[in-house]
């Protein structure tokens, strides 16, 4: 009896408490947002903050004055109505968007008229492609559908495919982790993986960039893709999929020696190298032809202008201890890309010296990785943290650890479907003896 009142007394101080966190977390996300109309001078962001500041506020009003579990359900609903779906809708409609928009609209013409995505000389910023050939896929729509009707209004935005690829990675990624050890599936790991997965949406770290450019999503989705496929022992999608990322952005090449050491730590070194070539040999068919044809325009484009070496100055200009290292000129630059060089040798070593084992160590691991190349690049953004933020909070949602104890023959089990305690000791022991005999 003791027991029974001291576990109720706890469970009623646990509710208490997580009562206050959601309005608390929702009135935070509305003064964020609520900066932006305030300070921005960019259109579309003061476009963003407006409507979410709004949406975040309702969300807090909800989630303290309603029941459970409606005060949790509902305000997810408002945040995303004010954060995502109104300003990406009336962004969209009145054709408000990011630079980045355009230039990747402008890529898929190109593409599409010439097979290459570059300008052979370009002479304003606004000219300059910095992304790999992958990402003019994206702008393809605007070049088929064109500038004119409803198609092309709704369906022609390059930000909309943005959305609708880093959405459908999400989704895929639950699902290629998944493992169905009940005929019924898990029904609870779906459900926690769809309200982290909502919260994270309706969050501003990725409400913003999708409504307003959506350039990073993509390939935020095609990496955590990528380590579910590693996660499940298929190193040829992992493969393919990690190709599909390194094709859009030099940003997503970290992801596979992580992949890699991830796939060798749990299935061996034939599954690594597998992965491995497969997204080598796709990387370089989807590059090598751009770069064959345009080399000069792309070389200045890709890499010179975003390192800040460019003939014309990145417009990418957050204080971060990088871009305050190039600003002191030709030694501050070396200092930052040796500094940045020692980082992503550490991160390899550490692959060497203790893979990942799971999604959360391989999530992290990149994380770590990204976090740095952002840091320490001698041109980098603010909004390029929100990689990482999304790595860390995906492997924590879908649900997939190691068990295990060698390298090959190692098994991937669903962490909420699997059974806890002393059951799963049993289980792992039983399968540990069924497999020595």
């Amino acid at each position: 009896m003791i027991t029974w009142r001291v576990e109720r007394e706890n469970s009623r101080s646990a509710a208490r408490g997580a009562s206050w966190w959601w309005p608390v977390g929702w009135l935070l996300a509305a003064g964020w947002a609520a900066a932006f109309p305030l300070f921005s001078d960019v259109g579309t962001h003061r476009v963003w903050g407006v409507c979410a500041a709004v949406g975040y506020t309702a969300a807090a009003v909800a989630a303290r004055v309603l029941p459970r579990p409606r005060a949790v359900r509902v305000p997810v609903v408002l945040a995303l109505a004010g954060a995502v779906v109104l300003p990406l809708l009336l962004l969209v409609l009145t054709g408000q968007a990011q630079s980045e928009v355009d230039v990747i609209e402008r890529s898929g013409r190109l593409l599409y008229a010439t097979g290459i995505p570059y300008l052979d000389a370009p002479r304003r910023v606004e000219e300059y492609t910095p992304y790999l050939p992958g990402m003019a896929l994206l702008g393809m729509p605007r070049a088929l559908l064109g500038e004119h009707g409803w198609a092309a209004r709704y369906f022609g935005d390059a930000r909309v495919w943005c959305a609708a690829v880093f959405l459908a990675c999400l989704v895929a990624s639950r699902t290629v982790v998944r493992q169905r050890q009940r005929p019924e599936g898990d029904a609870h790991g779906d459900a926690r993986f769809a309200a982290v997965t909502a919260v994270l949406i309706a969050s501003p770290v990725v409400a913003l960039p999708l409504c307003v450019s959506g350039v990073d999503l993509p390939l935020a989705g095609l990496c955590v893709l990528a380590i579910a496929f590693a996660v499940r022992g298929r190193p040829v999608a992992a493969g393919l999929v990690l190709a599909a990322a390194c094709s859009l952005k030099w940003t997503a090449w970290p992801a596979i020696p992580v992949v890699v050491a991830l796939l060798g730590c749990a299935r061996g070194a034939r599954p690594a190298l597998r992965c491995a070539g497969t997204a080598i040999a796709g990387t370089a068919l989807l590059v090598l032809p751009s770069a064959l044809l345009s080399p000069g325009p792309m070389v200045e484009q890709v890499l010179a202008f975003p390192t800040g070496r460019g003939e014309l100055a990145t417009p990418a200009t957050s204080p971060l201890p990088g871009r305050l290292l190039a600003e002191q000129g030709a030694t501050g630059w070396a200092v930052a890309v040796t500094l940045l060089l020692c980082g992503a040798s550490a991160v390899g070593l550490s692959l060497v010296l203790r893979p990942p084992r799971d999604a959360v160590g391989a999530a992290d691991r990149l994380a770590i990785g990204l976090s740095i190349a952002f840091l320490l690049a001698p041109a980098g953004r603010f909004g390029y943290l929100a990689l990482p933020v999304l790595l860390v909070v995906w492997a924590r949602s879908v649900g997939a650890r190691w068990s295990g104890t060698g390298s090959v023959g190692t098994r991937w089990v669903d962490t909420e479907s699997a059974p806890q305690g002393r059951d799963a000791d049993a289980q792992f022991a039983t399968a540990g003896a069924g497999r020595r005999s």
